[in-house]
């Protein structure tokens, strides 16, 4: 068995890829449907929120009294598995795709494409967050919900910015790392005050203090406690806000991945596996991503493919199956992927960098687990659900919007106990 660990969550289904039947069974079913829904409005908005790097024990910490009576008063699991890479871009898409990272293109927070020659992705590049080029593997819900006359509007979900396939949300604000929690919400009820033919059936928003806390101080710090408590705080605004509007929503409330604590006494340092010069264009952390420098892949292979101390590497068409993984062209040629808690360096920059708390581990391990907690008049009240993949938030989401989902890794299966109308 591949592992790392023996530390897991729950063992995930397996995670095959899109085979053509698959395809086409699911296209069939879009089909059939898709003319049923072509002018379908939902019943409500739908409001998808993310809490950014909230670990799903974070809920239990007394900290987030509106959260845990949301999810008292409605549904929540376990636990949700995000997908690997446990980081955020790549998860925030699949949520709105049902798709994982390989399937959807998003394979890391950093990357390139052969396709997309003179523009390397990361979060800060705004050309190429924009770029619909990088975007345009898969359609997200927005997309989708445009094009079947359902009005949406994201409040800084990653790839909202971009003409996706050709079509953006009706609004999709411009990043703003500063804008606070409060007031975010306050943004995203204004537009609930709009006339009653321009309001919106899709809804998204981020918040993302406790990711922030959690990388500076580490997911135990009390810093990291109060960014809990701020956004706790949050909801409850948006939550009073629609009250006062005699506005009734379903709200999906999740994450990306969790969190987990960092140290300078468990570092992996590349630069003495690796020969110097061996590698190129490498991403370190919780995994190290690289490609081999020219002529020079099997020396990098050498040294890496052979058993490592707290971290396994694979040339990328053998990363294990469970990790769902490695066939996009976008994927580096080598991953090696260190146990929770180890970083993964390459130089004394790398260490100078290091703070308290990261992710991007193998997304099996409870400390990359997220939360899903849902509430409104479309689910059950006092639910608790097993735990499932993230893949499976884009099924539900559709089903909400009153829309024919597009083929993906998602199964709505295992969230129908949390409806109160399954079929």
């Amino acid at each position: 068995m591949d592992t790392i660990t023996n530390d897991v969550i729950m063992t995930s289904r397996p995670l095959p890829t899109l085979s053509a039947m698959k395809i086409l069974s699911a296209l069939f079913l879009f089909l059939s449907l898709a003319g049923a829904t072509a002018n379908a409005q939902p019943a409500r908005p739908v409001i998808l929120v993310s809490i950014d790097g909230f670990r799903a024990e974070y809920l239990d910490r007394g900290v987030t009294d509106n959260l845990a009576r949301l999810a008292a008063g409605g549904v929540r699991a376990v636990a949700m598995r995000p997908s690997f890479p446990s980081i955020t871009f790549p998860n925030h898409y699949t949520l709105v795709t049902g798709l994982r990272p390989d399937h959807h293109g998003i394979v890391d927070n950093e990357m390139d494409d052969a396709a997309i020659p003179g523009q390397h992705f990361t979060l800060k590049n705004r050309a190429a967050v924009t770029d619909r080029r990088w975007w345009d593997q898969a359609e997200p819900v927005w997309v989708t919900a445009e094009r079947h006359g359902v009005r949406s509007a994201t409040l800084f979900w990653p790839g909202s910015e971009a003409d996706i396939r050709g079509v953006r949300p009706t609004v999709s604000p411009r990043f703003d790392g500063k804008l606070p929690a409060d007031a975010r919400v306050d943004l995203l009820l204004s537009w609930l005050d709009r006339p009653a033919d321009q309001r919106f059936g899709f809804m998204t928003l981020y918040f993302d203090d406790v990711d922030h806390a959690g990388h500076d101080f580490g997911p135990d710090a009390p810093q990291t406690t109060t960014a809990l408590a701020v956004v706790d705080r949050a909801i409850a605004r948006l939550q009073d806000g629609l009250a006062a509007r005699q506005v009734e929503a379903d709200l999906v409330i999740v994450s990306d991945h969790g969190m987990a604590a960092l140290s300078k006494d468990r570092l992996i340092r590349m630069q003495d596996i690796v020969p110097a010069g061996s590698y190129r264009d490498q991403i370190d952390g919780p995994y190290a991503a690289m490609n081999a420098a020219p002529g020079r892949e099997a020396e990098l292979a050498q040294a890496l493919l052979q058993p490592q101390q707290h971290m396994q590497c694979w040339r990328k068409q053998d990363i294990p199956a469970r990790l769902a993984y490695g066939r996009n062209p976008r994927v580096a040629g080598f991953l090696c992927l260190a146990e929770p808690g180890w970083n993964i360096v390459f130089g004394d920059d790398a260490i100078a960098r290091l703070k308290g708390g990261n992710h991007g581990y193998d997304n099996a391990v409870p400390e990359m687990a997220a939360i899903f907690i849902a509430a409104g008049p479309a689910f059950r009240r006092g639910v608790v659900l097993p735990a499932f993949d993230n893949v499976d938030v884009y099924p539900l989401v559709m089903r909400l919007l009153n829309l024919a989902p597009l083929p993906s890794d998602g199964d709505i299966a295992p969230l129908l106990p949390a409806l109160a109308a399954p079929q």
